[in-house]
């Protein structure tokens, strides 16, 4: 190891050498780092441990993880022929993008750790946000977690032991004793800072071990067990524990006067062996509480609960965009392909595409179909995800003038088709000096016309406000798997600014401009002009979204819905 290397360089660099010892008691390590030189300089220390080693994908198959028939080569073949799949043989499994993991494929990596069959998993997380980690199911059965988003390219060097002394630490590691008194005392600290999986003071414990069996120890003493919790319980913890007060100097010095003058000789001849260090003695509690708490990150709290936050369902038969699947939604056309243990075969296109060709194939005799692997035809479904309809209304004194009542009951209208539909909506209000979220994403249709019934009306236009809302919704809708949708109803005279000042030529400029960004995130959605005399403004208002402009100066209220809905199902 380099000297000056900093703190978490260190202990990233011991926690790998560990896990060359003892991959399967382990389990593996989470890396999070983006991509730069200090991730190329861990992931080249990582090919440097004398480990077999296989990189895998996020979108790894049934059939490449754990082998299957291949149906194509046994078919043309006529005989079963297996593909073996990459769990066959043991290694140190290297995930990129784990942040990325899907949860089926982060379930069956997890049953291949829990097999015990000389596997362990790294994990390369790139996530951006706190909230953008692995699987947690994966998380929890890896001892480590190491973070180099701080560290500089000229902190950090690759450093691990030589082969030859992973493989004496290896044979070392047999001979070590369990340490029962240190598995309690690491079950202890667990609860201390709200760690509640029974796999962390396990982890710890071979973590202890391991680090023991690099150094030569004949035992795993205090340091071993304070290293190893330091470098598995931090990433876990959910909570700051509460040290005890330090007791008064004078009442320390007091007892010890007393017991001084109580028993001289006795406290002489037993100076030696309270001095004396004990390696099977656990630690005491607030010396390894206070050396992991320090190593707590920033924000635990909020960190704790961003991770812990369900993510919204991705899955849906709404009227937002298409995804194309092999499970589940409407059927499309078969399409030729590999089956990879995800895809389903479709038998009938399979036949239908080799029937043409059995008087050319060759039967040897037989009278069974031939069937060659470009004639197996694959299942195909199609599937909508959830649509988010936001309503951006204006309800500026203009307006409250022109149509605002209508422009109501065609919301109204629209929120009850919207209900039917199954979809989410949203609604946004903009009047005097800026615009309120009224309704935030729900499916709730007694609250949203409630909300809408109580919109007053009067003030200035800041139309680039009410956008701005709409915007940050959209934006918001397509994290959680909804496609974006908006309908919004103006007159399109915008006279407040962005930044609540007054004037129609910035207050339409800065319209437009929020109206282009608003184009890169909404998939659907019109402009109904409100207005009884149309104008160029909802024209080029519609243009910079990219969607259509609708004109009805003198429609009632169905009138108005009926338009929406033919611009957003178009």
């Amino acid at each position: 190891m380099s000297t000056g290397a900093p703190l978490a360089w260190t202990r990233t660099m011991r926690a790998m050498a560990a896990l060359a010892v003892d991959p399967v008691g382990l389990g593996g390590l989470t890396l999070r780092a983006r991509a730069g030189p200090v991730r190329q300089t861990a992931e080249a220390t990582l090919a440097r441990l004398p480990l077999p080693q296989r990189r895998i994908h996020p979108d790894l198959s049934d059939t490449q993880l754990f082998g299957g028939i291949n149906i194509a080569t046994s078919l043309a073949e006529g005989r079963m022929v297996r593909d073996p799949g990459l769990v066959e043989t043991p290694a140190l499994l290297i995930l990129p993008m784990a942040e990325r993991c899907p949860p089926g494929l982060a379930a069956r990596l997890g049953q291949v750790l829990d097999s015990q069959a000389g596997h362990a998993l790294v994990l390369l997380d790139e996530g951006a946000e706190p909230e953008e980690a692995a699987p947690q199911g994966l998380l929890d059965r890896l001892a480590f977690h190491v973070d180099l988003s701080d560290l500089r390219w000229a902190e950090v060097a690759a450093t691990v032991p030589p082969p030859a002394e992973i493989d004496s630490a290896r044979a070392h590691l047999t001979a070590l004793p369990r340490p029962d008194a240190a598995l309690e005392t690491l079950t202890a600290l667990a609860v201390q800072f709200g760690i509640d999986s029974l796999r962390a003071p396990i982890l710890a414990l071979a973590a202890a071990r391991a680090l023991a069996a690099l150094d030569r120890a004949d035992t795993v003493d205090q340091a071993h067990v304070a290293e190893a919790a330091e470098l598995v319980y931090p990433a876990r913890a959910t909570r700051r524990p509460e040290l005890p007060p330090p007791e008064a100097e004078d009442e320390a010095e007091v007892d010890e006067t007393a017991a001084e003058s109580k028993a001289p000789q006795e406290a002489d001849s037993q100076d030696d062996t309270d001095t004396a260090p004990n390696p099977e003695q656990p630690p005491p509690d607030d010396m390894l509480i206070e050396a992991v708490a320090a190593l707590l990150p920033d924000g635990l709290l909020a960190l704790a609960a961003g991770r812990s936050r369900a993510r919204a369902a991705q899955s849906g038969s709404g009227a937002g965009a298409r995804r194309h699947g092999n499970r589940i939604g409407r059927p499309l056309p078969a399409r030729p392909g590999h089956p990879d243990g995800r895809a389903r075969i479709d038998v009938i296109a399979t036949l239908r595409a080799a029937a043409p060709w059995q008087a050319l194939r060759p039967r040897h005799g037989t009278d069974r179909i031939v069937i060659h692997p470009g004639d197996i035809r694959l299942r195909r479904y199609e599937d909508r995800s959830d649509r988010l309809i936001i309503f951006a209304v204006d309800a500026s004194g203009s307006a409250a003038m022109a149509r605002l009542a209508e422009a109501k009951g065609a919301v109204e209208l629209l929120l009850g088709q919207a209900y039917a539909r199954r979809d989410h909506v949203a609604l946004v209000a903009f009047r005097g000096a800026g615009a309120d979220t009224l309704l935030p994403p729900t499916r709730s249709l007694v609250q949203a016309k409630r909300r809408l019934q109580a919109l007053p009306g009067g003030g200035g236009t800041p139309l680039a406000a009410g956008l701005d809302a709409a915007a940050h919704l959209a934006a918001q809708a397509r994290i959680h798997g909804l496609t974006p949708a908006i309908a919004l109803l103006t007159d399109g005279r915008a006279n407040i600014t962005l930044d609540g000042a007054v004037g129609r030529a910035r207050a339409h400029g800065d319209a437009l401009r929020r109206a282009q960004y608003l184009r890169t995130l909404v998939a659907q959605g019109c402009v109904i002009d409100t207005s009884r005399r149309p104008g160029t403004e909802t024209t080029a208002l519609a243009a910079a979204m990219g969607v259509t402009c609708i004109t009805l100066p003198r429609a009632d209220a169905h009138r108005i819905s009926n338009g929406i809905t033919a611009a957003l199902d178009g």
